[in-house]
Formats: C-alpha cells, structure tokens, sequence
C-alpha cells in the first residue's frame, strides 16, 4: 500500500492585500471576496472585489441606513504581492431605483430586461468563454441593511415590494439572490472607461425557484449528449425544485445551448455532489470556474461551511466527464486545505470564521487565489499546482483514499 500524500503546503501573505477605506462611502464597512483574471499576453493580472459602506442617500423612511454591494477594480503587474486599487469610485454600481417600473436595464442586444443587480453586487467570479471575459454575481434586487448585526433582506426594501404589489415575482418580494452574468472588457476597466466595461448579459438562476448563488461557468462549451452545450454550476438554497428534495444547499450542473436559457424551465440539471463532510455540514458551493486538467478532466474549487463556529473552509475536487458528456465527481478531498488561521482572517463583523475564495490562475506552476477573509478584507494565497492535484487525485469521489 502507498503511503498517502502530505497535503502541499499553501503560502499566505502576511497581511491583507485590500482593506475596507474610511471615508470612501462605498468602501468603508466591507471590502472582500476578490476574482482574478489575467490579461491575456501580459503577466497583469485584474481584480474585481466586493465593497460596501453606508449609503443614507438610498434610505427609505422609516426603514435601515442601507449597505448596497459594488464592485471594485484593482490591477497587478507583479503577480501577486503588490495591488493598485481605484477606491475613487466604483468600477460598477447598483442602480438603486426604488419604483418597480424602473428596475430595468439594456442588455447586450440592447434589450431591456429585469435588472436583477439593482440593489447588490456579490461575490464576483472572473473567466473567459469563447475569446470574451465575463463575470457572475449574486445580485439582489434591493440593497441590504446591517446585515452582519440582523439577517433581514427585506429591511430597506420599498413597501410595495414588501407588501406584494408588483409583479416582479419572489426576486423582489423576498430579495432573494439571483445570480447575473456581465460581459467585462478588460482594455476599458484598465484605463478607468468603467462606462464601457460592462454589459448586462442575463440572469442565470430563476428566482421564481428560490434563492441561488455560488454560480459559475466552465471556460469552454462541453459535449453533451451529442452537441457542444455551455454548462455552468450552481448552489440553490433549497434543492427541492431541483429534483432532490431535503438536501443542504449543494453544487448543481446546469447545462444550456444559450447562455440567456439557464434560467428557462427547460433546462436540465443534476446533483454535482451534496455535503458528505462534517465541515461541509451546512451547505458547499463552487468557488470560482473549473481549471482544465486534461481532455476530460477538471479542478474545481469549493467551499464548505460546517456551522456558525467552524465556518467557511476550502477544498478541492476532480471532475471528470460521464458517458453523456455531463461533469462528475472523480475524486474528492476530504480535508479542508484553506483555512482562516491569522489574526486579520479571523475577526471582522461576523464571529463565524470565513475564508472565501473566488478567483484563481495558474502561473508558473503555481496556483495564486485572491479571497475574502472575515468578511472584511481581502487576502491572497499560493501554491505548487502539479502537487496539490496530485493529493486530490489519491482520493476518490467519496474522500476514500
């Protein structure tokens, strides 16, 4: 019997890398969970990072100072260590409107559709599909409330939403997460041309089955059942209307002709893998997008959260394609490999201990991730590629070795 693998060890920088700004409004309670993408030919790499601060311009009478999400952009040349970040405005911001029959927005075809990032903007996860770069977030219709001090969605939402007098469905009248994919130009956010920088595609997760988050796409379309079909992975809340009633929120494949069509009643889904740990007691969800290993192999990166005390934890898995093309788990760690262990990464607002990644890129053999930590900050780890798949891969889709 082979003795098994060490895991590799992971380098951390010894401080945060971005930390939330006091007197910049949109920045000044919260800046965290980072993406990553490089520029392509060039050894830059860019960051969009989630922020928020007070924002009594937005407050309802009678209601909480409201905390709308943005986005923010930084810009490495370094690789990893050192970060320039434009904290004078927002790379992109929620609209804010306040009356059900402006919450609209054009999208790429110039359409205009539900703008489902009215309110927030969450947890960006950054990837390239046929040539274009893109971004998912967890939107919410309305902005949030202290959320660290009381979990109420609806608390700065507008009385007609609150009351059911409109017909914009749960999204709004619960302010559930729905998840949005933007087209990114990557030559308009260096430059600061943030105007131009995005473009609303469409929402990928119908609210209309609950809350949906932790949503990304493969960086490639992938063979299913006989033609090439995008496929993305998504994290509901509530797996009832998915065909696996009962589970803890759990990773879900998704797989589409069109990217507007994820949301559609006829799109197909399937169990990716549920919760089998006792770290990942509470729910997991994918991190960011898939990392090619071979022609029909993957590395995903997911998290895991046990309980209030435990918290988020992260981990990997090998996906491998079945006989009908869609993805399964081929072999599964079972130990959490990032965890939040330095000072800074374990106190902020919350008690619940968070490590969160959403972005990573392999670059000379090494695997560089940007994440959240304590809900506050945002940190950045490293580690050698080639030994951290050979320790997931001693294990099989159950965490056997």
């Amino acid at each position: 019997m082979k003795t098994p693998l060490p895991p590799p060890p992971f380098c951390y920088l010894p401080d945060p890398v971005l930390v939330p700004q006091p007197g910049v409004a949109w920045a000044d309670t919260m800046v965290l969970n980072p993406s990553l993408i490089e520029e392509p030919g060039t050894p830059g790499l860019h960051m969009l990072f989630r922020a928020t601060g007070p924002w009594p311009s937005a407050r309802l009478p009678g209601r909480p100072l409201p905390y709308p999400i943005f986005l923010g952009y930084a810009r490495s040349s370094d690789l990893w260590e050192n970060w320039r970040a434009d904290f004078s405005r927002p790379c992109l911001s929620p609209r804010l409107a306040m009356e059900a029959e402006e919450i609209r927005i054009a999208n790429r075809q110039g359409d205009f559709v539900v703008d489902y990032a009215n309110g927030c903007l969450e947890d960006p996860r950054l990837f390239r599909l046929e040539g274009r770069s893109y971004v998912t977030l967890a939107c919410r219709m309305f902005p949030a409330g202290p959320y660290w001090e009381k979990d109420s969605p609806l608390q700065c939402a507008p009385d007609w939403a609150v009351r059911g007098r409109h017909s914009l469905g749960r999204a709004a009248g619960e302010n559930l997460t729905v998840s949005v994919l933007f087209e990114v130009s990557l030559d308009a956010l260096s430059p600061g041309r943030y105007d131009a920088a995005f473009r609303y595609v469409t929402h990928l997760t119908d609210p209309e089955r609950g809350d949906n988050r932790d949503v990304v796409l493969f960086p490639e379309k992938m063979r299913i059942t006989g033609r090439d079909r995008y496929v993305g992975l998504h994290r509901p809340k509530e797996s009832d209307g998915y065909g696996d009633a009962g589970l803890p929120p759990a990773i879900f494949a998704a797989v589409s002709d069109r990217l507007e069509e994820f949301p559609a009643p006829s799109t197909r889904h399937r169990l990716l893998a549920a919760p089998i740990f006792e770290w990942e007691g509470d729910r997991i969800g994918a991190s960011w997008t898939p990392i090619r290993l071979g022609e029909d192999e993957w590395l995903l990166p997911y998290h895991g959260k046990q309980d209030a005390k435990v918290g988020y934890t992260q981990s990997f898995m090998i996906l491998k394609t079945d006989g009908d093309g869609w993805p399964r788990v081929a072999h599964r760690c079972p130990v959490r490999l990032m965890v939040a262990r330095q000072k800074w990464e374990l106190e902020g607002r919350f008690p619940t201990p968070c490590l969160f990644t959403c972005g990573g890129v392999v670059r000379g053999g090494e695997l560089i991730m940007t994440y959240g930590a304590a809900d506050t900050v945002c940190g950045l780890a490293r580690v050698d590629f080639e030994p951290l798949v050979r320790f997931v891969r001693q294990f099989d889709e159950d965490g056997k070795t």
